[in-house]
């Protein structure tokens, strides 16, 4: 007997599998709220058209909606519906470079990026493998765990692990990065750990990108905390 397809599924293999609804998904995993305007700019068509499409990846629960007065701001609905997109750009084929502003974002984005909540890119694997290498983190088959020396660890660099625990979610999934093609640290604990070093300003959000930039400051505090060395990013 053959096996009922989930509609569910279908409907949202069909939003995704759309260019310029792919580009603007891929936007939005900055984990940031957007308006319209500039999601139809990013993926180079006209607003009308990106209003359409927003409506419909809205309305299948992919995307969420903002309004602050006659403004409407979109965003990825959770983090779960960006892990599935980050585990779908780890398996597309990579994006033609066709000048040189793309291939400094590209360069950008590969070096450090949030990945909605969490930092991705090749900073967020050396972190990631520096917090195993310290002992603060072990790992399993699904996911990280802090060690007793992690949570000294945690505590000594203030970071809340209960707030991280008392979230409604993954505590410290794997996610796998699309550009490095290893795990880095996701869930609420790398969540916590990239709002830590926005608010030490180790790290900066840069405008209509996912690509962070290490700050002066940042450079000598992953270099004296967790021994990276960011020198040149």
């Amino acid at each position: 007997m053959k096996a009922q397809a989930n509609a569910n599924l279908a409907i949202v293999a069909s939003l995704v599998s759309e260019g310029s609804r792919a580009a603007m998904l891929t936007a939005m995993l900055d984990g940031r709220f957007h308006p319209a305007s500039e999601l139809a700019y990013m993926a180079e068509i006209k607003p009308q058209t990106a209003s359409f499409h927003l409506s419909k990846m809205t309305d299948a629960g992919i995307v969420s909606v903002e309004q602050q007065g006659r403004h409407r701001y979109y965003g990825i609905r959770d983090p779960e519906v960006a892990r599935m997109l980050e585990s779908l750009l780890s398996i597309a084929p990579p994006v033609e470079i066709k000048s040189l502003r793309q291939a400094d974002e590209d360069r950008a984005i590969r070096s450090a990026r949030t990945c909605y909540d969490h930092l991705a890119g090749k900073l967020g694997i050396q972190l990631t493998t520096s917090l195993l290498e310290m002992g603060v983190l072990d790992e399993n088959h699904k996911q990280f765990e802090v060690t007793a020396a992690g949570e000294a660890f945690f505590r000594d660099f203030r970071l809340d692990l209960d707030r991280a625990r008392a979230k409604r979610r993954s505590f410290s999934h794997k996610c796998l990065d699309w550009s490095e093609r290893r795990h880095h640290l996701a869930g609420s604990l790398g969540s916590v750990l990239l709002e830590k070093m926005l608010e030490l300003k180790w790290i900066e959000r840069l405008p209509k990108t996912r690509a962070v930039r290490v700050t002066e400051k940042g450079k000598k505090g992953f270099k004296a905390t967790f021994g990276i060395d960011v020198e040149g990013r």
